[in-house]
């Protein structure tokens, strides 16, 4: 199988062009490449298709093999694979995912992509649609306590096409992410398991972030989730509609056009190595 490693701020993926060829067994293909000790190493495996809805579909997968529905900085990335590899030559393009359409602007140096733009849709605060079991008459999941492995916390829950929790710590540093963070992705009241963030305010334009990701663990750095702890800390009254996500990976501009209901997100995509694996299934 060709393919090519591309990472977005640390958040790594291995892509696949299946514009011309499916991939069978895609599920078991992502456990098996996401593997860094085994296989090629990342967070998952997302597969770049043809759309008659839009220039391309974008499939992805975690890295244990479940299917995603959507990925801010996979998403930059497949920008890139496409206009790096020809198979566009517009700097603005349509990518289908499981979640609707999103419109990214290709930024263009010497003839590579160097960062992407995406319009990143509406957030979603309605609890049955991230989803999240609330209260009956409670409109939006905002500043609501949630008991965690004995502990009370603050959640707000918002979903770009996947649902988060968004939760405010001190010190992001300090956090037993791997402690806890699999005991808010797998709460009874998520039933559909969760993306967690966990952030440290460091002024209205500049948030400080941890994020462990349902179905791949901690990792550098989460695109929709940014967009989702923007929108959670307007809402919380704690910063401007713009702002930088500091991730462990890079930064990403995150914009909450309220007017509109629509997010923006900003952020570079960057292609590791190309290469051929071997499937041994």
């Amino acid at each position: 199988m060709k393919f090519t490693k591309m990472q977005g701020i640390g958040n790594d993926y291995v892509y696949v062009d299946c514009t011309k060829k499916e991939l069978d067994n895609p599920a078991k293909i992502s456990e098996f490449v996401s593997d860094r000790h085994f296989g090629i190493g990342s967070d998952g495996l997302i597969l770049i298709k043809s759309s008659d809805k839009a220039d391309f579909f974008m499939e992805m997968y975690n890295a244990d093999g479940s299917q995603a529905e959507m990925c801010g900085n996979g998403i930059r990335c497949v920008g890139k694979f496409v206009y790096d590899k020809g198979l566009t030559d517009k700097t603005s393009i349509t990518v289908d995912t499981l979640v609707g359409i999103k419109y990214l602007d290709l930024n263009v140096v010497d003839g590579k992509v160097s960062s992407v733009r995406v319009n990143m849709g509406q957030p979603i605060l309605k609890p049955e649609l991230i989803p999240v079991v609330a209260q009956d008459d409670c409109d939006e999941f905002v500043d609501e306590s949630v008991e965690v492995d004995g502990e009370t916390y603050k959640v707000t829950c918002v979903s770009m096409g996947n649902p988060h929790a968004i939760v405010y710590v001190d010190d992001t540093d300090s956090l037993p992410i791997e402690v806890i963070g699999p005991k808010f992705e797998n709460h009874k009241i998520f039933p559909r398991r969760t993306n967690t963030e966990f952030i440290q305010i460091i002024d209205r334009s500049h948030l400080k972030m941890r994020v462990w990701e349902r179905g791949s663990g901690e990792t550098l750095a989460c695109g929709t989730g940014a967009c989702a702890s923007l929108v959670a800390t307007v809402l919380n009254g704690l910063c401007d509609t713009k702002a930088t996500l500091m991730l462990l990976g890079g930064d990403l501009e995150i914009e909450w056009d309220r007017e509109n209901n629509v997010v923006y997100m900003e952020g570079p995509a960057t292609t590791v190595f190309e290469g051929e694996v071997e499937i041994p299934f």
